[in-house]
């Protein structure tokens, strides 16, 4: 890789850095699992940093290489996760100034209770604000499909949280 190349490679690992941990995060639930992963990420994508830059569309290629590693990483790892149990939101006082907190901490848990797929079909879909065809292509599944894993993903954190219907918008306005 030359100079050019080299120089662009590390503008946008600066410039993105922090949206592709956040998007390793929603995949991951940690922190330091997600800096690993788009290390990992980063590394491969280096590796085609030529191509992928020519083409276009670098934060694509690496948030699909991503979502990719991550999956590959549970299927690796096989972990079970464990969530604790989640806040009731009937009681909730909605003068309580801890509210919107806990609400993205229960939409953060109900996403990391998703399969791997699932969650990254929930994370393109409403966190980085992909159309299904989108999320389709960087998965390299069907539209169908993503919009299949979109509700029954939905319906699960609906489930996991008591029912209290997180549409699209709120996971939006949450960052879940």
């Amino acid at each position: 890789m030359d100079r050019d190349d080299e120089a662009a490679f590390a503008q946008f690992v600066t410039r993105e850095w922090s949206r592709l941990v956040r998007a390793g995060f929603l995949l991951t639930g940690d922190v330091g699992r997600a800096e690993d992963l788009v290390q990992q990420t980063l590394v491969k994508v280096h590796r085609h940093w030529r191509k992928v830059h020519r083409e276009g569309s670098p934060y694509a290629y690496t948030r699909a290489a991503l979502v990719n590693e991550s999956t590959s990483w549970w299927r690796r790892k096989r972990v079970a996760e464990n969530l604790g149990e989640i806040p009731a939101h009937a009681d909730r006082n909605s003068r309580d100034a801890y509210a919107g907190v806990d609400n993205r901490d229960a939409l953060i848990r109900a996403l990391h209770s998703l399969p791997p797929r699932m969650r990254a079909v929930i994370v393109l879909r409403f966190y980085d604000g992909l159309s299904e065809a989108e999320t389709a292509h960087a998965l390299g599944v069907s539209v169908g499909s993503v919009k299949s894993q979109t509700s029954r993903g939905l319906g699960r954190m609906r489930t996991v949280l008591g029912d209290p219907s997180p549409t699209p918008s709120e996971l939006q306005k949450n960052g879940a």
